[in-house]
């Protein structure tokens, strides 16, 4: 059985809200203040989940975070009890509270930077947690990241769970969303693509922060052990970022040989293909699919998020599949182009859409939610089983889910220290359905 393609999940949280908090996040922006249902967003996560694992398909879950997040109010000065805490926050510092609260970690493509043991000199899976370190409700994930890392690849002789880069700009660091792998076959050796926005210590100049330097590239190709003859390293457009594809998964999606993308995707069109081919040079040819900006305006393609989408091997077909959010199937432009690109004879076969709606609502579309890993027979069998998800196990959380989460959140109820409550009651259970151990969240080692 050769190498496969995974994809790790993040689990929705309990307080999955719209708080508008991500600069250059358009969607995020857009939807500020509205009403979110943790509920049905945790639901539509796992019935995607479902969806992959019934195919046949590698498909695991990372657990949700901590969340409110008292480490940091108690780091911005507020004491007192838990509830104490949460209620003076919230008069005091409501922006802060909303921070502390956000369930960003659902999305797992900005969990680490993967690189599988096929290219890595060790001969290890090699995972490093992104820093997040452009916006502050996204800096206090990495350690809790590199925790579930751990968690779920626990086998040290066969997998390599670093620490986050510096936390200091110029290693500003996303994780998998501006990181792509083009391989001829999962267990060979492939190329690695890293896409950057700007070089540490440039006057950028853009409308909207660029989250990924250069240099944040360069440090995780090296701490993995990469050849760097097989890495390319890339710069986003502008106008992409400008445009508000603040990660690459916004304009470009890659797998075995294809890579999917939008014609102002890059910096150098030209330049980034040749480089890609050169580096792919004795292994296989690339296969590149680009959408044009006069049939897909780059508006269209970010607000649809036709290329933040999941493209996979799929069992039993000779082509890729595209696993797209319901909004590729409802803007026109997308539309049409997916149906003339599966019409025809290329890479990509078969479009399929599904309902991520309170995900999309917050800018994370079906490729933001999943984290890729690709392994081999023997690492497979060492992932830790009940990060694997199956039908039993999804019965579960779809219970737990339905017990634990609020249909609705309104933004006011942030500060409600019942919440803080209800949250760490989930996450208490889920901890045993899972088997994180008694200590796994902060509150629980408190």
């Amino acid at each position: 059985m050769r190498a496969r393609e995974a994809n790790f999940d993040g689990l929705i949280g309990p307080t999955h809200n719209y708080g508008g908090l991500s600069d250059g996040n358009l969607a995020s922006a857009r939807n500020e203040g509205l009403v979110s249902s943790p509920r049905e967003g945790v639901l539509e996560g796992l019935t995607k989940m479902k969806r992959l694992a019934d195919a046949g398909l590698v498909q695991g879950l990372l657990p949700p975070h901590e969340r409110p997040f008292l480490p940091l109010l108690r780091r911005a000065g507020f004491s007192g009890s838990d509830s104490q805490v949460i209620e003076t926050a919230w008069k005091q510092a409501p922006g802060l509270v909303r921070k502390a609260s956000s369930a960003s970690p659902m999305w797992a493509a900005n969990a680490a930077t993967v690189s599988p043991s096929a290219d890595t000199g060790d001969g290890k899976l090699h995972f490093t947690p992104a820093n997040l370190l452009t916006t502050l409700h996204r800096s206090i994930e990495g350690r809790q990241t590199q925790r579930s890392l751990s968690w779920a690849f626990a086998d040290t002789e066969r997998f390599a769970v670093h620490d986050p880069l510096p936390m200091q700009a110029d290693f500003a660091d996303e994780g998998a969303a501006n990181h792509v792998r083009l391989c001829a076959e999962q267990g060979g050796p492939g190329v690695e693509i890293f896409v950057y926005g700007r070089a540490a210590g440039e006057n950028w100049a853009g409308a909207y922060p660029a989250r990924q330097t250069r240099e944040a590239c360069e440090a995780v190709a090296r701490s993995h052990g990469l050849d760097l003859k097989r890495c390319v390293f890339l710069r986003q457009s502008q106008a992409a970022i400008d445009a508000g594809a603040f990660h690459n998964d916004v304009v470009c999606v890659g797998t075995a040989k294809t890579l999917f993308f939008h014609e102002l995707a890059f910096d150098d069109k030209a330049g980034a293909l040749d480089s890609i081919r050169r580096a792919a040079d004795g292994l296989f040819e690339p296969v590149f699919v680009e959408v044009p900006e006069a049939e897909v305006p780059i508006g269209d393609a970010i607000t649809s998020y036709l290329f933040n989408s999941q493209l996979l091997e799929w069992p039993d077909e000779d082509r890729l599949v595209l696993i797209a959010p319901k909004e590729t199937e409802e803007t026109e432009t997308t539309r049409a182009y997916c149906s003339a690109m599966v019409a025809g004879n290329g890479s990509i076969g078969r479009v399929e859409f599904v309902d991520v709606r309170q995900s999309m609502r917050n800018g994370g579309g079906p490729a933001c939610l999943r984290l890729r890993v690709v392994l081999t027979p023997e690492e497979l069998a060492a992932v830790t089983p009940s990060a694997l998800m199956n039908g039993a196990l999804y019965d579960q959380l779809k219970v737990w889910a339905s017990t634990h989460y609020r249909d609705r959140l309104a933004p006011d109820e942030l500060g409600d220290p019942a919440l803080l409550t209800e949250s760490r009651a989930a996450l208490d259970a889920l901890t045993g359905i899972l088997n994180l151990g008694d200590d796994f969240y902060p509150f629980q080692r408190a």
